[in-house]
């Protein structure tokens, strides 16, 4: 697909907003997954509420239903290696924590120990948003895991990861 010279700088100009890198961990029974996500942002601050986008196509959003919880773990800007791990997606009867070590609760899905920080959120809401839906979660706890920088990312076109 050729992209006229107009859309090209719309693609450049959009891939310039700054996003940080985060791998969003669910579970369900005794089921768990975990992906990367990119487009995450604190959306209120009482109660406090982020939103995270996720392609529509992507099975982990089944189990995004209102009430579910969902924890996000916040990137070090040293984790590259969780980047290629969660990066290429799982399936959700696939393992997704082979070789990551992870803090479990009974009902809480995985921490992951290596991660800057954490925010564990329960889905309250959800709308579309094109080509990828929308999950407002209210976030119940989190903590700081480390010191350290957030990983940020900043992609050369709006129109691809």
């Amino acid at each position: 697909m050729n992209e006229t010279e107009p859309q090209r700088q719309l693609n450049a100009a959009l891939g310039r907003i700054a996003s940080g890198l985060f791998v969003l961990t669910v579970r369900q029974g005794n089921a768990e997954t975990g992906m990367l996500a990119s487009w995450v942002q604190q959306c209120s601050f009482e109660p406090p509420q982020i939103s995270v986008a996720i392609r529509k196509n992507r099975p982990v959003l089944t189990w995004l239903t209102s009430g579910a919880l969902f924890t996000i773990n916040i990137l070090d800007d040293s984790e590259t290696d969780m980047i290629v791990h969660f990066g290429r997606g799982f399936e959700l009867n696939e393992p997704a924590f082979v070789g990551v070590e992870v803090e479990r609760s009974q009902d809480n899905p995985p921490i992951i120990k290596d991660a800057l920080a954490f925010l564990e959120c329960e889905v309250v809401g959800r709308c579309s948003a094109g080509d990828h839906a929308l999950s407002i979660g209210r976030v119940l706890a989190g903590r700081m895991l480390d010191e350290g920088n957030p990983m940020v990312h900043i992609r050369k076109s709006g129109a691809h990861y």
